[in-house]
């Protein structure tokens, strides 16, 4: 057998290191070339769902490949971490990622993740405020008044929530946290047998995500005080933050798409930049605005920090008020 001249060797041994290199590069430029599912950990029909369902939309247009929706309900949104966690970092299995899992992360301490580790943050979605609603024959009228009473009356205001750890829970923690007051919290399977029971005078306060709370606001069911986010909601643009009380108090969901570790930078800088050219299309700004919350268009490597951040914050909250997991 005739051996190749060392030039011609040195050249092929160097075409051939450069195959894993190139046919990467191809692979990443050719995603997605099969369907893609984004998995969620909370119910259908949950505003997080509904606007992960949107985005979903969005990226099978844009891509002509199906992403499709999957939810795996159970432990608070763990679950879904962990499918997506175990998942192989091709793309091809998304985490609709956000306040539950950051939560999560210092809440619970049997986790077989790390969260922040585990999930390479792709984009963010949307964020949106809570609304502190009362019951109509609840004295207090603004949020100094609320503080007021709250402080007037200790461990006698209730205030449901959708369970242990959710926003609905943690949203109220840091604020009495940072009012000084002693409230109440009674847990509940889900937000909307904590409205009925707020109706129905059970209760004298609900930290509540809006979408659900509006209809009850318009009617008069409920008496909203104020929104949990730092600028005021376009959903209902009359009612103060809590912050203009607070200062610096500040309580959101969140709701991004994360990617299991070591996914291919290629692959999450081109979901990430046809996410954000959803997140400014005015179809898609509307319908997140339905929900009263807003776009959040952020690259992965700010949205690392601010996830980051968001754990820190919670878990000094979750620290500082003792909370365990249920």
């Amino acid at each position: 057998m005739k051996l190749p001249h060392r030039r011609q060797f040195l050249h092929l041994a160097a075409g051939a290191a450069a195959l894993p290199a190139l046919s990467g590069h191809g692979w990443a430029q050719a995603y997605p070339s099969k369907p893609v599912r984004i998995v969620f950990g909370l119910a259908p029909g949950s505003a997080g769902d509904i606007v992960a369902r949107l985005i979903g939309q969005w990226l099978s247009e844009r891509f002509g490949q199906q992403f499709v929706v999957e939810n795996r309900v159970g432990a608070g949104g763990i679950l879904a971490a962990e499918a997506v966690v175990s998942a192989p970092p091709d793309g091809y299995m998304l985490l609709a990622c956000g306040s539950p899992d950051i939560i999560n992360a210092t809440l619970n301490d049997k986790l077989n993740y790390v969260f922040l580790h585990d999930i390479a943050p792709v984009a963010g979605i949307a964020r949106g405020p809570h609304v502190l609603v009362v019951h109509p024959s609840f004295p207090a009228k603004t949020v100094p008044e609320f503080i007021a009473y709250a402080k007037a009356n200790p461990g006698k205001v209730a205030f449901g929530s959708a369970g242990i750890g959710t926003m609905a829970h943690m949203a109220p923690e840091l604020f009495k946290v940072m009012a000084g007051v002693d409230l109440v919290h009674v847990p509940y399977r889900g937000l909307a047998p904590a409205l009925t029971d707020l109706i129905g005078g059970q209760l004298q306060a609900i930290f509540a995500t809006t979408p659900p709370a509006i209809e009850y606001i318009r009617s008069g069911k409920l008496r909203a005080l104020a929104v949990t986010s730092a600028m005021r909601s376009e959903a209902l643009p009359d009612l103060p933050t809590i912050g203009e009380f607070l200062p610096r108090y500040e309580a959101t969901f969140l709701v991004g798409l994360g990617a299991p570790k070591n996914t291919s930078a290629k692959i999450i800088n081109k979901l990430n930049n046809e996410i954000n050219a959803g997140l400014v299309d005015p179809k898609i700004k509307a319908r997140i605005a339905d929900f009263g919350a807003i776009p959040f268009v952020i690259s992965p490597g700010d949205f690392a920090k601010f996830i980051a951040d968001e754990t820190e914050k919670w878990a000094k909250v979750i620290r500082a008020a003792g909370i365990k997991a249920g």
